[in-house]
């Protein structure tokens, strides 16, 4: 059994900036469970998620043609923390991971700055005075 490496977790929930490949995996990655000899299937551990992100992590991760099984778990309702489990064809699961959330990051960053855009885009084109706020 591959010895468990803790990190220092930010919840996602918390404002974040741009991130490195290093700092995202920092941030998200609490536990990997795996086997020395056999790093092409891990279980990752994330603390104070929910179904939000760990869905959207499966989803991403099933995008990949690397990946042969990925499937999320939640211990317990009562337990904040959700288990990832990645198989690959051959890659260490971190690294295809890794690219999974930088991935995911990505499509988050464009669907904000699309959706900043549109909300300028509206107050530019609507006078203050004449909108109907309640």
């Amino acid at each position: 059994m591959r010895v468990s490496r803790h990190r220092k977790l930010l919840s996602c929930r918390e404002e974040t900036k741009d991130f490195s490949q290093d700092s995202l995996i920092d941030i998200l990655i609490a536990m990997e469970h795996g086997s020395l000899k056999d790093n092409n299937a891990s279980t990752f551990s994330l603390t104070d998620e929910d179904h939000t992100l760990a869905n959207s992590v499966r989803f991403t991760l099933n995008q990949d043609p690397r990946v042969t099984f990925c499937g999320y778990s939640i211990p317990h309702p009562s337990d904040a923390r959700v288990n990832i489990r990645v198989q690959t064809t051959g890659d260490p699961a971190s690294e295809v991971l890794k690219d999974a959330l930088q991935d995911l990051m990505g499509t988050c960053q464009h669907v904000r700055s699309t959706f900043d855009k549109a909300v300028d885009d509206f107050r530019m084109s609507e006078p203050i005075k004449t909108m109907k706020i309640k």
